[in-house]
Order: C-alpha cells, then sequence, then structure tokens
C-alpha cells in the first residue's frame, strides 16, 4: 500500500522546493522589455544580491545553473596556464577543478577526504609558493557531495600575505550559511539560484572584488562570459547577454523579499543550524550500536547547514521504498565512499521543523518496513532538538 497521495516532499539538495509565492510572482505574463517597469525589477534584484552576499563590490548574472557560474568564474578570475589550488572535500570541489582545468588553467588540488579543508594544510601549501605562481584558491563553502562545510575566514587567515584570489562556490550555502564577503576577505563568489534562493533552476551570479577587477580581462573570456558588460551595465539586456529571463527576475525578487526584509538573513541561518542539528540528533539516534548509520562528516563544526550526507545501510532500497511509499524523495548518495549505503537529507531554502520531521519520519518508517537494523528514539531526539532551540 502507498501513503504518497498528496502534497510530494523534496528532500533532495537542489533543485530546492519554491515557495508558492515565488511561483506565483513568476506566472504572469512578459512585459515590455524595453520599459521601465521590468529594468526597475532588475535593478531591485541586483541590489537584493549583494545584501545577500554581503558585499558592496560587483555581480555578473548569467541564464545558467551552477555549472554555468564556475564557468564564468574560471574563465574572468584566471587565464590559460595560470595556476589554481582547489581545496577539494568531495565530488564538487573536484569537479569545479576539473572545470577550469579543461580550460587549460593549471590546477592543483589539495584532497582533504571527507573533512573540512584544513587551514594549516593551506598555509604550509602557499608558503612554498614562493614565487607567488598559484593566482588563486578555489574552495566550496558547503559540498553538496559530501556535506562538508568550509571555515571561509580561517582559509582567508591562513592564506596570510599571499597575493592569490580567494575564490568561493556558496552554491549549495548561499542563504543557508552566513557569507559577509566584504568582512571575510572574499574575492570572489559563484551561487545559483535553485537551492537557498528558492527559485527554479536557470540563473548563475558571479561576485567579484574590486581587487579582481583590477586584474583586467583574462584572455578566456569570451564576449558573452566576460563580465564586466554586466557587472557595469545600463540596459537591462547587458546584464543578461540578451534577452532577460524575465519570469525568473520577479520569482527571484520574491524569494529575496521573503528571506531578506520578512525573514531575515540571521534568522534564515538559524533555522537552518536548527535543522541540520535536529536531522544530525535523528541520526545519532538510529547510529547508536549500529556503525553503518551516522553523518559522513564526523565534526558537527565541519558539517554544513543546508544539506546533511550520511551512510545508512541499504540506502538505495530505502530511498525507493520512500518515494513509493510516502511521497518523500531523498538525495542520492553521490561521491560516497559507497554510494548505495549512502543518501543526503536536504533541509535547505524553502524547508521548516514539519517538513524535516515528516522526513525523518518517513525514513524511520522505511527502516523499519525494510528490516534495517537502527537504533530507537529518533524522532524524539529530533523533536527535542526543534524544542531546545524554538
Amino acid at each position: 500500500m502507498s501513503f504518497a497521495q498528496g502534497a510530494a516532499v523534496l528532500a533532495i539538495p537542489g533543485p530546492s522546493p519554491v515557495p508558492d509565492r515565488v511561483l506565483r510572482a513568476m506566472h504572469r505574463p512578459s512585459p515590455d522589455i524595453y520599459g521601465p517597469d521590468l529594468a526597475a525589477e532588475n535593478q531591485a534584484m541586483i541590489a537584493g544580491l549583494k545584501r545577500l552576499a554581503g558585499t558592496a563590490g560587483h555581480v555578473a548574472p548569467y541564464i545558467g545553473n551552477g555549472h554555468a557560474g564556475w564557468e564564468a568564474a574560471n574563465v574572468n578570475l584566471l587565464d590559460r596556464g595560470e595556476r589554481a589550488l582547489a581545496l577539494v572535500s568531495g565530488h564538487f570541489g573536484r569537479s569545479w577543478a576539473a572545470s577550469a582545468r579543461a580550460l587549460g588553467i593549471e590546477v592543483e588540488e589539495l584532497d582533504f577526504g571527507l573533512a573540512p579543508p584544513d587551514p594549516q594544510r593551506l598555509a604550509d601549501r602557499l608558503a612554498q609558493d614562493r614565487e607567488g605562481r598559484i593566482r588563486a584558491v578555489l574552495v566550496c563553502q558547503v559540498d553538496t557531495a559530501s556535506s562538508a562545510r568550509a571555515d571561509i575566514p580561517a582559509l582567508r587567515a591562513a592564506m596570510g600575505g599571499h597575493p592569490a584570489f580567494l575564490a568561493v562556490d556558496a552554491i549549495a550555502s548561499l542563504g543557508c550559511e552566513p557569507m559577509r564577503m566584504d568582512e571575510w576577505g572574499v574575492d570572489l563568489l559563484v551561487a545559483a539560484s535553485q537551492k537557498g534562493l528558492m527559485v527554479p533552476p536557470g540563473l548563475a551570479f558571479v561576485w567579484f572584488s574590486d581587487r579582481v577587477k583590477a586584474r583586467g580581462r583574462s584572455g578566456l573570456a569570451t564576449p558573452y562570459w566576460d563580465w564586466t558588460p554586466r557587472a557595469e551595465a545600463q540596459e537591462l539586456w547587458q546584464f543578461w547577454g540578451g534577452t532577460p529571463p524575465v519570469q525568473h527576475i520577479f520569482g527571484l525578487n520574491e524569494a529575496l523579499r521573503m528571506l531578506l526584509d520578512e525573514e531575515t538573513l540571521p534568522a534564515a541561518w538559524a533555522r537552518h543550524d536548527g535543522l541540520a542539528r535536529a536531522t544530525w540528533a535523528a541520526l545519532d539516534r538510529w547510529g547508536a550500536g549500529h556503525p553503518g548509520i551516522g553523518p559522513l562528516i564526523g565534526d558537527p563544526a565541519g558539517r554544513a547547514r543546508s544539506v546533511t550526507a550520511a551512510r545508512l545501510t541499504n540506502a538505495s532500497a530505502l530511498r525507493e521504498w520512500t518515494a513509493a511509499r510516502t511521497g518523500v524523495t531523498l538525495g542520492i548518495g553521490l561521491g560516497a565512499p559507497d554510494p548505495g549505503n549512502a543518501l543526503r537529507i536536504a533541509h535547505m531554502g524553502h524547508a521548516n521543523a514539519h517538513q524535516l520531521l515528516g522526513v525523518l519520519a518517513a525514513i524511520e518508517a522505511g527502516m523499519t518496513a525494510l528490516a534495517i537494523p537502527h537504533g530507537p528514539g529518533a524522532l524524539e531526539a529530533a523533536a527535542a532538538e526543534i524544542a531546545r532551540l524554538a
């Protein structure tokens, strides 16, 4: 028998659930793209994006996904033959490095396995670079696959006086984790619309500092990917390199109002922190006496607040069961050492306590139905964590 009829729950780390009011904002005909109203909407979006990232610097929007954001960052920040140092804590850190390498950029990887980047290892490597060949350090604030969470201020401090740019992928963290780009000394930031920003896939953004702007145009930056016309745009079409993504602009402005003006960023960060801690509490109880269950990242300080990657015996069958029998879709064990026995639980963007507690209950029902051994008391522990923080 299936209990999936009703509102489905998407607990994958992107695309994340889109609020109804964002969908309603997008569900309108296109206005005159040469008129003042849409131009004003776009300017409001740009201002909101700067508030979101914590910067007075520059932002270039693109029609695309997170990989498009990587491409824009790579071709503007670096040139063919220049060296970047990628701090890798999972699948997406490795993928960003690969995308840069495919463009002819020389990329060295510091691999931290299933752990956040170690600032001391970064400091030691940069100390060896006496000629300053490393032009940029690339790091994911949250690697969506492993759910490792990098300490960006600590990494910036570890760079000391080295002249390399600090480039951060915040695709899975922006809006869910603190990001203070200017205060932390981040030179470049990449994000996209489909995770913490609560908008369907289709928009990518790259923020960059005056220091980055001063380096001038890279030889890799083609007319479409060159961020200067977008960051210095005077006309609406210049922001987008052509026809603007009208409905996405309306939707993003609605999402930014919800996040920046109504809930506020500190409250959103605290909400994500609480949902993450409730998830960890459940995993701790399920895993008591059952070492096959638990978060992939051991240290809570190094875990993402937007998604939790976990090892879980027979996870592939569990994912199929929760989708078919309860209407809950869980994330695959992307990049895990044993993907068939791993999954990811998203708690990002438009997520709240009743949604998460329902997801955890569906997981427990599935483990019971499939006779997956697990410890008791997980749902009580998660609920108690929500009660403690509320």
